[in-house]
């Protein structure tokens, strides 16, 4: 049997590279301006249907749903200014199954709360249904209100997550892999035992191999632990380093883990998450930008920002008055919402006080401060033109293989992309004029499994 080949590097250069392009609908947050007098219901499968169509008439690799196993709460309540649960991501991608041909559809599924076999099963399914376009977006969650619909708590240590993820995946694969090496002896296909303190299963597959074998692994951890598990397993990464230097940073250290693991440095495609706003001039673009700022970060949402930090009900404040004049409770951040990132969970206080500094030296209001310290700028913001041009020195570098878009508008947002930027791309020979092939695993040009 010949030896295996080495992995090897990728060129920092490609003057041929194309463009990727995802779509990921978040759902909840302020990225998507759902309250719009022209939003589209979001629990509406028409809704769901309009947007695959047009990705797919932009030719766009996958469509992929962002999913909480429960809805973000503020102050121990619901907090309604997000919408307030949608339907399961596997159940919305089956029936788009069925109204499209060749859009990718994944799935984001959590593995701190899920079971592997159960969930291998579902996402075999979709992928069987749908011809090969299946894709899983691995993700893990260490918050205690998500667990308590699971008797569980916050259950494990965050890095202990992404230990159960690995063995998550790794059952997964191995069942995925039995089924597309067919039956044994008793025709039932080889058992996958695991039998570990976080992963313990003994399993059948029960789902034939779809045409591309299993679905895709999408992952979007940023910790060390997160970057492993994509080394090891992941076909695609969503990024949040969309800023360009620290994309090529980005890119460098996974393409150094993926030799490391033995993968080929070129196995995972990486699309950062980025929103988008194209206006017909560079001054449109950049008003458009500044009322998108503003819409993300409303009054309401100004003031539940506060209320994490100051740990008590602001809505009594003006949010176009003075910061509020009471101190802060002693505790440390509430995650309730989901919000917050592990390493921002301390250290409130000194936060708040570098804030009323800055709010006092610019006699900023609450709604204007909040916007000011957590209102981000989106990285691409310009002319068609200006937005490929970017897209293209992006995936050429080799800084990044596409974007995975974050709407602000449907389907508005989208259409400017579809029917703008992707002609673009096209005339500098950076983007695909048709599919190539019919699964999200050909789509994404991935090295055969």
């Amino acid at each position: 049997m010949p030896e295996p080949e080495p992995a090897t590097a990728t060129p920092d250069h490609d003057p041929n590279a194309q463009v990727h392009l995802g779509v990921f609908f978040t759902g909840v947050g302020p990225q998507l301006i759902w309250t719009d007098p022209d939003s589209p219901s979001h629990t509406a499968i028409e809704t769901f249907v309009e947007v695959a169509k047009l990705l797919e008439r932009g030719l766009f690799d996958a469509f992929f749903l962002g999913e909480g196993l429960r809805v973000r709460e503020n102050q121990g309540r619901i907090f309604d200014l997000d919408i307030a649960g949608r339907p399961d991501a596997i159940t919305q991608l089956s029936a788009l199954a069925g109204a499209t041909s060749r859009i990718g559809l994944v799935a984001t599924q959590n593995t701190t709360y899920n079971y592997p076999a159960d969930l291998a099963r579902r996402l075999a399914s979709l992928d069987l249904l749908s011809g090969g376009r299946a894709g899983w977006n691995i993700v893990t969650t260490d918050n205690a209100w998500t667990g308590a619909n699971f008797r569980h708590g916050g259950w494990l240590d965050h890095e202990r997550r992404y230990e159960r993820a690995t063995g998550f995946v790794e059952a997964a694969k191995a069942l995925w892999s039995a089924a597309d090496s067919g039956p044994d002896e008793s025709g039932t296909g080889r058992p996958v035992v695991r039998d570990t303190d976080l992963v313990r299963l003994r399993a059948h597959a029960t789902v034939p191999a779809s045409p591309q074998g299993r679905p895709v692994l999408f992952q979007a951890g940023d910790s060390d632990g997160g970057r492993e598990l994509a080394a090891a397993h992941a076909d695609v990464v969503f990024s949040a380093n969309i800023a360009y230097k620290k994309a090529v940073a980005y890119a460098a250290d996974l393409r150094a883990r993926l030799l490391r693991h033995g993968r080929p440095a070129d196995a995972v495609r990486i699309l950062p998450g980025a929103q988008v706003v194209v206006g017909d001039t560079p001054q449109e673009a950049e008003d458009k930008a500044r009322w998108l700022r503003e819409e993300q970060v409303s009054p309401p949402r100004a003031i539940a920002f506060l209320e994490q930090y100051w740990g008590t009900d602001l809505s009594a404040w003006d949010p176009h008055g003075p910061l509020p004049d009471i101190e802060p409770s002693a505790a440390e951040l509430d995650p309730s919402r989901g919000t917050i990132a592990i390493e921002a969970r301390t250290g409130k206080l000194a936060q708040i006080q570098k804030w009323r500094d800055l709010a006092a030296e610019r006699d900023l209001s609450i709604v204007q401060l909040v916007r000011e310290v957590s209102a981000r700028r989106p990285p691409f913001v310009g002319t068609a033109s200006q937005i490929a041009d970017e897209w293209t020195h992006y995936v050429r570098t080799r800084a990044a293989d596409g974007f995975n878009i974050v709407p602000h508008l449907l389907p508005s947002s989208l259409t400017d992309i579809v029917d703008k930027v992707v002609p673009e791309l096209q005339e500098r020979g950076a983007y695909r004029t048709a599919y190539e092939g019919t699964t999200l695993r050909e789509h994404l040009a991935l090295p055969p499994l």
